[in-house]
């Protein structure tokens, strides 16, 4: 008694504050420094879009080179300057270009546009929570974030350029100032951005592990919670165990930098320099830490896709998730393995080769529950009576670029294999497609699905299946063509291949992958428009649950205030995949278990 006593305190104490939030919010505390989980979550949507504007025209710019390496465009040198030198892009730029668009997209944009957004937006709203377990440090990784963003921008303004290493960011070119000029102060801010973005995705997983585990409604118990939650919460658990790695690495890194240390540095010689007295260190240390968390990262981000995909193939085949448990068992076993494999990056650094046959074993089970769960959501479409919104058709490519994407991992894992295709077109093909695209696709499923909860009205559908049609084609049409360059040994990082003979064949093939990826990028800003001319003059949503679905933030206002629900909380008496049930369409989880109700 005394708990429910303490929760009904508590929802009248959100509800006095939803009151009390609606006079005296300011501009600053609404939108600015706020704490509410749904305005965090514009913040790092809309965050998440501008880095991906700016990482996708870098993008185009080094595709510009590698599709028209002869040719000059005069234009450049006006936007770029002296990284433009006669229309063409210089050298380091390019580096620069493809290392700082490789780290922000894979950190600002897929990491915390993806977690920050949807794990933020959806969890209280699902699990029947007024709001995160501490609003305050919610917001406050934003704002680390934001800094974080602010640094890495800004390091693509120093006079020696922003880093150029690659964004694995290896030594001995991260660890040494004087090995090219990227690696200067450019380098320097690259690291303490990146120890920002490490605090911020800690803040945040440890609020969404606690909120999931210590905030959930009344009767809304694990095995009720949606699979968008379920793998938030998986998320969240990988972030925190794997990103505090990557931060002692890049301290260590600081020291070899800046104090003379030798953690990765030993018997190194500087072209002007002559020898340093760096002895004892191991590069190879660094590409353990590194991808100790660089592959539970592959799954931070596709985890979150996988969960928002699962949620809206469900709602729109009106039909049950086909093997709720199997799915959650997936996404247990994905999360466990993805710590277990990180060496699979590393088979041609002089790995030992048993060492390195355990880890080909271990990537490739990683590849069984993938498999599960592919199997499920095409069981969930099979007679689903399905409704083809622009969020479904994203859905859907997801798991056509996940199969096709994640079978060529396969022979990646494969260390014999690997041997030839390591640094290759392959491994960009291979990764771009399994976790680049699509985990965009299922960032941009759930932007079409929670869009009406989030503004309160629709996007442009017409616009949306044009964005859905070029994006998916364009996505094929850019990455397939190059897994036949990799088969032919064609290295990634390369500035130029016009002046390699072997390479010579490729050069029409590279200009169609250069003139896909601009009509592509064209696309994304008609989603940008679409995107943010509906929040002002988009249609009005006018039902609260406009897709007919059972889970709990549908059952709030249409557009919720701080604290959720004006009145008391909902309470669960069901799991939320009840659809075409006993002749019912859809039954919400608040609806209570009737007497001659079949069971699930």
């Amino acid at each position: 008694m005394s708990h429910e006593a303490a929760l009904h305190t508590h929802e009248s104490h959100g509800h006095d504050d939803h009151g009390h939030h609606e006079h005296h919010d300011t501009f600053l505390t609404k939108y600015v420094f706020s704490q509410d989980h749904k305005m965090i979550a514009k913040q790092f949507l809309i965050t998440g879009m501008v880095w991906a504007v700016l990482g996708g025209l870098m993008s185009v710019l080094f595709r510009l080179q590698l599709g028209y390496p002869d040719a000059s465009f005069p234009w450049l040198e006006s936007i770029l300057g002296k990284w433009a030198k006669g229309g063409q892009i210089t050298p380091e730029a390019y580096y620069a270009l493809v290392t700082t668009h490789g780290t922000v997209l894979v950190f600002f944009v897929l990491t915390a546009g993806l977690s920050g957004t949807f794990a933020n937006f959806l969890i209280p709203l699902q699990i029947g929570a007024r709001d995160m377990a501490s609003p305050f440090m919610n917001m406050l990784s934003y704002w680390f974030f934001f800094t974080a963003s602010i640094v890495m921008l800004s390091s693509m303004f120093v006079e020696t350029g922003p880093f150029s290493g690659g964004w694995t960011a290896y030594p001995p070119l991260s660890a040494l100032g004087d090995a090219s000029p990227g690696s200067k102060s450019g380098m320097d801010l690259w690291i303490i951005s990146m120890a920002l973005f490490v605090v911020s995705s800690l803040l945040g997983g440890l609020n969404y592990i606690a909120t999931i585990l210590n905030m959930r409604t009344k009767g809304m118990s694990m095995t009720r919670l949606p699979l968008t939650i379920w793998a938030l919460f998986f998320t969240a658990v990988l972030g925190v165990l794997s990103f505090p790695v990557l931060l002692s690495g890049l301290i260590l890194l600081i020291f070899d930098r800046n104090f003379g240390t030798s953690f990765y540095l030993s018997d190194i010689f500087v072209n002007g320099v002559g020898a340093l007295s760096n002895e004892g260190g191991s590069a190879i240390l660094f590409q353990h830490l590194f991808w100790f968390l660089g592959h539970p990262e592959v799954y931070i981000i596709l985890l979150p896709a996988m969960g928002m995909v699962s949620e809206i193939m469900s709602v729109n085949s009106r039909k049950p998730i086909f093997g709720y448990m199997a799915m959650l068992g997936s996404l247990f076993s994905i999360a466990v393995l993805a710590f277990l494999v990180w060496a699979h990056h590393m088979f041609v650094t002089g790995l030992n080769p048993f060492l390195g046959s355990v880890f080909v074993l271990l990537t490739l089970l990683i590849a069984v529950p993938s498999a599960i769960k592919v199997f499920n959501w095409l069981t969930t479409l099979w007679r689903g009576n399905i409704r083809f919104t622009p969020g479904m058709l994203f859905a859907i490519g997801f798991v056509s670029l996940f199969i096709s994407g994640g079978l060529t991992g396969i022979w990646l894992g494969n260390a014999a294999l690997d041997i030839h295709l390591h640094d290759t077109y392959f491994v960009v093909a291979h990764f771009h497609i399994v976790m680049g695209v699509a985990s965009m696709f299922g960032m941009f499923a759930g932007v079409y699905h929670w869009f009406p909860k989030m503004y309160g009205r629709y996007l442009n559908n017409s616009l949306g299946y044009i964005h859905f049609w070029v994006t998916m084609a364009g996505a094929y049409l850019i990455f397939w063509p190059m897994h036949y360059e990799g088969l032919a040994g064609m290295p990634r990082r390369y500035f130029d291949f016009s002046i390699w003979e072997s390479f010579k064949q490729f050069a029409e093939l590279n200009r169609f992958i250069s003139t896909v990826a601009m009509i592509v990028f064209a696309a994304q800003i008609l989603f940008l428009i679409n995107f943010f001319y509906s929040i002002f003059k988009g249609r009005k949503v006018m039902d609260p649950n406009p897709w007919q679905s059972n889970t709990l933030e549908w059952t709030t206002p249409i557009n919720p205030g701080h604290g959720n629900w004006p009145g008391e909380i909902p309470e669960v008496h069901r799991w939320p995949y009840d659809y075409g049930k006993d002749g019912v369409d859809f039954i919400p989880q608040t609806t209570p278990v009737g007497e001659n109700e079949s069971s699930h």
